[in-house]
């Protein structure tokens, strides 16, 4: 497999506080991996320099086949080659349907003008249509996005990154608030994605990160703590010590 992305020795210090401690990391082009870690141990942080929100102190965050430095880039920049990420919280427009939310995601070169003008083609409204099948919306799009459950608005913003057709992507505690039906679609729905692009997860949630059945990276202290299977990391008596033993 080939990498896609690669962390290599990258610090980063707030007020003094080491966020992020020499960390280095590689996602393939079509993995899915898991980030676990006690609260403090860096995630988002990594995530955020990632995507180009935090500069880092020190190392390297190298992407693509072309191997481009990521670091120096905005993070309009960083999205445009090919990396979207969700947060936590979904945020969607609430007051436009499930199509409408979708359309305007898709990846086509307009500016907020243009916007107000846009007709949708045939081929827009066809890629809409299996983004919604493909994220379990096909039901609902004409529904009114305010109206959705939390787990359903996930989905959405999840479709809504995907129309953008982004090789990577980072996905922010997506089982948190679902119910049991909306977690395993959820898995569903991730493990789908990473067949054609990488998926980075970071979750609190142990049994959600079993089911997704993928390699997994334990932060402490902002710097990699283990790394392999749930089985292999979770028996490590370190982790153990620092993660499951709290």
């Amino acid at each position: 497999m080939t990498t896609l992305l690669e962390v290599s020795g990258v610090s980063v210090s707030f007020d003094g506080f080491r966020a992020i401690n020499n960390l280095s990391l590689s996602v393939g082009s079509q993995e899915l991996r898991a980030i676990i870690g006690p609260n403090g141990a860096g995630k988002t942080t990594m995530m955020d320099i990632i995507t180009g929100k935090t500069r880092p102190d020190a190392g390297r965050v190298i992407w693509g086949d072309k191997g481009r430095s990521l670091l120096g880039l905005s993070e309009a920049e960083i999205a445009r080659e090919g990396i979207g990420r969700k947060f936590q919280k979904p945020t969607v427009f609430e007051d436009q349907t499930v199509r409408e939310n979708l359309l305007m995601a898709l990846r086509n070169p307009r500016g907020p003008f243009a916007v107000l003008f846009y007709r949708p083609s045939a081929q827009d409204l066809d890629r809409v249509g299996a983004l919604a099948e493909e994220v379990g919306l096909q039901d609902a799009l004409e529904r009114k996005s305010g109206e959705l459950s939390h787990g359903q608005k996930q989905w959405l913003e999840i479709g809504m990154l995907l129309a953008q057709e982004p090789r990577l992507l980072l996905v922010d505690e997506p089982a948190a608030g679902m119910t049991p039906a909306e977690r395993e679609h959820t898995t569903d729905l991730l493990v789908e994605a990473a067949k054609t692009r990488a998926v980075v997860v970071v979750e609190h949630d142990m049994e959600f990160v079993r089911r997704l059945n993928c390699r997994v990276t334990v932060l402490h202290e902002g710097a990699v703590l283990a790394e392999g299977s749930l089985d292999h990391v979770t028996s490590n008596s370190e982790v153990i010590d620092v993660y499951l033993g709290r």
